[in-house]
């Protein structure tokens, strides 16, 4: 990426904050901040014979115990064939239990296990610090903002709902 891009000062962004360079550049910027992201656990994740789709899929069955296949589905946006390879991946490395659901025996149902709960916390530990880092640089407002124009990305602003 060339220097004119990233090397001098960001756009205007009190007057040009919609202009096509600084979406571009947005969208430049988050691309670039999730592959550092995920690239903090990739060790942790390598060690365990695993990689970055297991440790979405990972997130979001340890933040959502009894999340269904098909929420899953839902939250990562990818095939089924794609979720079945990553799934039996973490079910056979002891990672993810899957269990039929009591009220609709069709449903399956995710849960970590305690080895599981290692790995998530593992991953979280090595992306943690990048994370807390950025947010304390940036301050509470810019943080918040920063929550807006993610879930606003969303399309689905009640799923974000902070839980009590």
């Amino acid at each position: 990426m060339s220097d004119a891009k990233f090397g001098g000062m960001p756009p205007d962004t009190r007057a040009l904050y919609l202009s096509d360079e600084a979406l571009k550049q947005g969208l430049d910027l988050l691309f670039v901040a999730a592959r550092d992201v995920a690239g903090k656990s990739a060790e942790v994740l390598s060690a365990a014979g695993l990689g970055r789709a297991h440790a979405r899929a990972l997130h979001f069955i340890g933040r959502n115990p009894g999340l269904s296949v098909a929420e899953l589905l839902d939250f990562l946006k990818i095939t089924k064939q794609s979720l079945n390879r990553v799934l039996n991946d973490l079910i056979l490395g002891g990672f993810v239990e899957r269990k039929t659901g009591t009220k609709d025996r069709r449903t399956r149902r995710l849960q970590v296990t305690q080895a599981g709960k290692i790995l998530a916390d593992a991953v979280w530990n090595a992306q943690r610090p990048m994370l807390a880092a950025a947010f304390r640089a940036a301050g509470q407002d810019a943080v918040n903002g920063y929550r807006k124009v993610l879930i606003g990305m969303t399309g689905d602003p009640e799923r974000w709902r902070s839980k009590p």
